[in-house]
Parts: structure tokens; C-alpha cells; sequence
């Protein structure tokens, strides 16, 4: 009875609490767009906000709310802004919110097959629905010899794949004895961080990373890949792994998969394709060309949390052979063995990544497909990339502009004509404006803007209100120059 009584208390609790969270939640997504996209707050101010010692009763989720209007809200940089163009979009949707609410009410440790079979079983038929959208290759597909996972982030999906090359090329020696320091691993100049730090979390080392150059596309040159991995080769190196980029974070460039892809079936090297933002342009016929040669791939991963709209946390990992992830990864103590996983009959996504637990992220991932159907997010990704190819228009009707980099789907790179510190000013003084938000690069050396059109609200009338402030501050600084 006692526990009837709690439940039912949680129950009223969570109504009252959450009706009130969701009309806070609509609220701001309604004020978003006027709001300074950028905060602009100081270090330490949003610490000094907040009392130094935790409440000694309970208090009221009506002061908890107000606090976070008046305290914690000017602390946020608005990714949900329709005015925000920085980095790559980490987007949500109403459909994501909801989804990721019902996982929360459900408060599912999905560690195991056996810990909630739904959590394990609706995650394979999201990745491979996924696998059908964007047209990867079927052995991608959980009914093949290989399958997808969905990790926390591309820096997660980035490790395990080191992981996973390292152990092959090694017969599982550097799991048993420790890393070979003869190991070597490749990716371009131009690659995500994620890498590096992959490497040096595997313990194969940052000198035994080898940064190969790109073209004058930013592109990898396979060429300079080949050259290196037979000089390693020839002074007694072991190559492991190779990181191909769809997408590079600095110009959304485009790594030549299948020359990549033939020097690794050569060398019997791991192939890794990390598309963490432009993976999700796939759901488009027309762009599905950014996937050419991803069939020699050994793994793969995308974000649905950047340009599918589904909120953060949620990268989408494939590998061709399942068994040689998990072999890299599996450890199993008494407390977790039980009759499913013994059978082998069932799949256990604990294997397949670094943590043990795991939350229901299929959930929301589930309710954003079903809820706008892959055309409408395709409708979605076109919107965007037509908004990206007006702001082109517009940048190159203006002389005082130019284009620094291949424009490739919804990103441009750009400065104003003039030394690095005309550029870098511009871009002060537009997020100090608190009307939008971009970020910057640096290409050949130069400095560079990017804007990226990503957000899942954002619409030509944003695009264009961004033009028109770049071309207000140019002019500005132009007059201040004298």
C-alpha cells in the first residue's frame, strides 16, 4: 500500500512538474529567435548567480524554473536559435524533445538484450531504416555479418574504430600485452580532432599519428596516404588504422573514398568514414554522391543530433564485421551473464561501445522519422542547402568578399578581402550583436568565417537577415578604417 501511495505521488508530481516544464520548453522556442544568440556573459558570472551551498529543504519547481529564466538563461548560446550559423547545427525538434522525455520517464539501462529487449531491438531497426534512407552498403545492415550501434558522439564512434583496427592488426595482442608501439594510423590535416585523441586514448601514441596532406580542395591526397604507409612499412611500422572524413569540419571537403578505400584493401588496413555532418545529405538522391567508394569502408558513423534533428545525444556507428568490435571490447564479469547472451541469439549493445550503460536513444530517434517521414527530412536538408546557395548568390554580387574553400552542401567559407584582422573583427563585432552567431577557421594559413545553414528553424528570412548584418559591420568597419 505504502508503495502504491509513492507511485502514485511520483505520478501526480511528474504531471504537474512536467506540464510546466513543456509550456517552459514552448515558451523559449517562441522567444528564441530574439534572443542574443551568443551570451554575453563574462566568466564566472553565471557562478557567482548560484548559491555556494545546496538547499537544506525541499523547494518549489515554480523557484526552480524562475531561476533558470533569470539565472541560467543568460548563460545559453542558442543552438536553437534560428539565427545561429556557428560550427555545425546541434539540432532538436519538437518530436526529439518528446521522444527524449518518454525515454527519461521510462529510465531504461539498456546495457543488455536482457535489461529491456525494446531498447536493443527498436535501436537495430532505427540503424538499419538508416541504412535504407541514406543507401549505405548493406553490410551495414543488422542481418548481415556486421550492424550499427548508436554512440553518445563521433568522438566515441572515432575511438572505438581505432580500437577495433588496433586489435585486428594486432590478433588481439594489444589488449593482452598492451599497445604495440610499431603501430601507425592516418587521417588529413583537415580531420576532426576526434581523431588525434582517439589515437592517443588507444594508446598507439600522437607521434605515430600521421596527418597526410590534402589538395587544394581539402581534400586527403591519397597519393601522400600511399607514400607514407609504404615508408612506415619499410622501416618495420605496423599501419592499423586509416580516418577518411565526409565532411571535415573546417569546409564540409569530401575525402576521395575509393582510391582511400583500394590503398587500405591493399595494405589490409581498418577504414574508417567519419561523415559526423554531412552523412544525414544521403537521405538525398542528389547528394548521395558524398558516399562514393563507402562500400570499403570497415566502419562508418554519422550525427543525427547535427542535421537530422534529432537532439543531442545521437551518432549512428556501423561496422562490416560486428564480431570484430565486439571481440575489442567485450568483457564479461558473472553479474552481467545470463541465459539470452549466452544463447547468442541476442545482441548486446554493451559490447559495441566504451561505457557499460546505455539510455533509450532509439526512442527519440524513432519518433523523428515516424514523425516527419524521410521525405519530409529530406524536404528539410534541401531547404537548407537551397538557403546555403542563396547566401552564395549574395556573397558573390559583393566585391568586397571572397570564397576560401569549394562550397559543399549547406556550409560556406568566406573573409573579407584585406588582412586576417578585417576578418576577425567582422566576426567580433557580428556575435556581439547578439543577432547571430558564426564561427571561423583557418585555411592555408588565413582566417575565414563560416556560416552554416543547419537549424532546424532556420528560414531565408534569417539567411538573409545574416547577410544583411555582415554587409552593415563591413561597411562600418570600412568607415572606422578611414
Amino acid at each position: 500500500m505504502f508503495s502504491s501511495h509513492k507511485s502514485h505521488a511520483a505520478a501526480e508530481q511528474l504531471r504537474r512538474d512536467c506540464h510546466k516544464a513543456v509550456e517552459w520548453i514552448s515558451d523559449y522556442l517562441s522567444r528564441a529567435p530574439e534572443l542574443p544568440v551568443l551570451s554575453p556573459l563574462k566568466p564566472g558570472d553565471v557562478l557567482a548567480s548560484l548559491p555556494r551551498h545546496a538547499p537544506s529543504g525541499p523547494e518549489s519547481f515554480e523557484a526552480i524554473l524562475n531561476d533558470l529564466d533569470t539565472k541560467i538563461l543568460p548563460g545559453i548560446t542558442h543552438w536553437q536559435s534560428p539565427n545561429y550559423f556557428a560550427y555545425f547545427p546541434a539540432n532538436s525538434s519538437p518530436p526529439s524533445v518528446a521522444g527524449d522525455l518518454l525515454s527519461s520517464g521510462l529510465g531504461v539501462q539498456g546495457m543488455l538484450w536482457a535489461t529491456s529487449p525494446a531498447c536493443t531491438e527498436l535501436e537495430m531497426r532505427m540503424l538499419d531504416w538508416l541504412v535504407e534512407m541514406l543507401a549505405l552498403p548493406e553490410h551495414f545492415l543488422s542481418t548481415s555479418t556486421g550492424g550499427g550501434v548508436i554512440q553518445d558522439s563521433a568522438s566515441s564512434a572515432n575511438l572505438c574504430a581505432v580500437l577495433a583496427g588496433r586489435e585486428r592488426a594486432t590478433q588481439f595482442d594489444s589488449n593482452e600485452n598492451g599497445c604495440d608501439q610499431r603501430l601507425t594510423a592516418y587521417t588529413s590535416t583537415q580531420a576532426h580532432s576526434s581523431m588525434e585523441k582517439a589515437i592517443k586514448v588507444a594508446g598507439i601514441g600522437r607521434r605515430n599519428l600521421r596527418t597526410i596532406e590534402v589538395d587544394e580542395a581539402f581534400r586527403m591526397k591519397p597519393s601522400a596516404l600511399a607514400r607514407a604507409i609504404d615508408e612506415d612499412k619499410r622501416s618495420g611500422r605496423v599501419p592499423c588504422f586509416v580516418g577518411a572524413t565526409v565532411g571535415t569540419t573546417s569546409t564540409l571537403a569530401i575525402d576521395p573514398l575509393a582510391e582511400i578505400g583500394e590503398i587500405c584493401r591493399k595494405h589490409g588496413i581498418w577504414l574508417h568514414v567519419d561523415a559526423a555532418m554531412a552523412g544525414t545529405a544521403a537521405l538525398c538522391e542528389e547528394f548521395r554522391h558524398i558516399h562514393k567508394g563507402l562500400e570499403a569502408a570497415d566502419s562508418y558513423c554519422f550525427d543525427c543530433h547535427k542535421w537530422m534533428f534529432t537532439n543531442f545525444d545521437c551518432t549512428c556507428f556501423y561496422v562490416r564485421n560486428r564480431n570484430q568490435l565486439t571481440e575489442a571490447l567485450t568483457i564479461t564479469p558473472e553479474y552481467l551473464r545470463n541465459a539470452a547472451s549466452a544463447s547468442g541469439s541476442v545482441v548486446d549493445y554493451r559490447d559495441w561501445h566504451i561505457p557499460l550503460g546505455r539510455r533509450f536513444r532509439a526512442l527519440k530517434l524513432w519518433c523523428v522519422i515516424r514523425s516527419y517521414g524521410v521525405d519530409g527530412l529530406r524536404t528539410m536538408v534541401r531547404h537548407h542547402v537551397e538557403l546555403t546557395s542563396k547566401f552564395v548568390e549574395w556573397l558573390r554580387a559583393d566585391s568586397r568578399f571572397e570564397i576560401v574553400a569549394p562550397v559543399s552542401l549547406n556550409l560556406v567559407c568566406f573573409r573579407l578581402k584585406g588582412p586576417d584582422s578585417v576578418s576577425e573583427s567582422l566576426m567580433q563585432k557580428l556575435n556581439a550583436s547578439g543577432k547571430l552567431f558564426l564561427s571561423h577557421t583557418k585555411l592555408n594559413g588565413r582566417f575565414a568565417l563560416r556560416l552554416c545553414v543547419g537549424q532546424t528553424y532556420t528560414e531565408e528570412e534569417h539567411v538573409r537577415s545574416a547577410w544583411e548584418q555582415i554587409q552593415k559591420h563591413a561597411s562600418d568597419l570600412a568607415v572606422a578604417a578611414g
